[in-house]
């Protein structure tokens, strides 16, 4: 039922964009007030979510571990799996963000007749998920061209390196492929695994079609459309600069990928894709692995009024002469 749900879903917000545009006329509504509703509420909303888990006390060290912890000189400690130094951390976060080292670890679980457990290697999760995020990433490096005038030669250099094949004409860049592809195997595994299909809900399943949609869409207008790229640059500059414009000839195409990618960005902090931000804060891999040497105490304790023996005693002393128990005080 997820399935269907986020399906027509993300059909229904492609209809929305092509009935707005191709039969209403509304290019100034799809083209600017939508783009800029979208970044306001995609800039508050990360905003807002980022401050609430700044705001979370977390007084003593939770990292989870994957190593040997730091104790005695005679037992080597693992460094980055289970780090008790700032640097330690560092390069933990750094091989998690940029190289996603815990997803690198994964093993699947099988169990046999016999009984018997196996444990075997699974690396495709952990690839899928590095060409997908890195892709991502990439193509949204080589869109900042359609927003800077002049282009800066970083975004040149990345448009050859990511497409330095020079397969037809255009080029095809190796990150559309890989993008498409990992989006489909997430989505693919995710439906014939029972154990993935059982836990999934809508909310997993919509933003892959809304990537692959936004994937499609920019593939279409790159490969087998035309689309008037001067234009495009012209009402991509004209919002950055806020003097906004939409220029005629685009094409429905353009508007519905553009209606979708802010549709990403209006939907990115009320949903899972907020790890991108949460990743940074999480106290189980940002802070040291260090109890064992240092006393953390709770700083947000408020003062509590203890309730002393000879207090204790004043109070129940002729309950506890009653009952024969000892006092200090007859």
């Amino acid at each position: 039922m997820g399935i269907q749900f986020s399906l027509m879903a993300v059909v229904a917000l492609v209809l929305v964009a092509f009935l707005g545009v191709k039969v209403a006329g509304l290019d100034y509504f799809f083209g600017v007030l939508i783009p800029y509703i979208a970044i306001f509420t995609f800039i508050a909303g990360f905003i807002y979510r980022v401050l609430g888990w700044a705001r979370s006390p977390v007084p003593f060290r939770i990292p989870t571990t994957a190593g040997q912890q730091h104790s005695l000189p005679w037992i080597k400690p693992n460094k980055f799996d289970n780090p008790y130094t700032k640097w330690g951390v560092f390069v933990r976060m750094a091989l998690e963000i940029l190289l996603f080292r815990s997803l690198f670890r994964n093993t699947k679980m099988e169990l046999h007749e016999g009984p018997k457990i196996t444990y075997h290697w699974e690396k495709w999760l952990w690839l899928a998920a590095l060409a997908f995020h890195w892709s991502f990433l990439i193509i949204l490096v080589r869109h900042l061209r359609f927003f800077t005038e002049p282009v800066p030669g970083m975004i040149h250099l990345t448009e050859r390196l990511d497409g330095f094949l020079q397969l037809g004409l255009p080029g095809i860049y190796i990150t559309d492929l890989l993008f498409l592809v990992a989006v489909t195997y997430l989505f693919i595994r995710r439906v014939i695994i029972p154990q993935m299909r059982y836990i999934s809900l809508p909310a997993d399943y919509f933003p892959l079609f809304l990537l692959l949609a936004i994937g499609i869409t920019g593939v279409l207008m790159r490969y087998f459309t035309k689309v008037d790229l001067l234009k495009i640059k012209e009402l991509a500059i004209g919002l950055v600069t806020f003097h906004p414009t939409a220029p005629e000839g685009i094409g429905v195409l353009f508007y519905m990928h553009l209606f979708l990618v802010s549709t990403l960005f209006f939907y990115f902090p009320f949903s899972k894709l907020m790890h991108l931000g949460g990743v940074f804060l999480s106290p189980t891999r940002n802070l040291p692995n260090d109890n064992r040497m240092v006393r953390h105490i709770n700083p947000w304790n408020y003062p509590v009024k203890t309730h002393t023996y000879e207090e204790y005693e004043e109070h129940f002393r002729d309950k506890m002469i009653e009952a024969g128990l000892p006092v200090e005080k007859e």
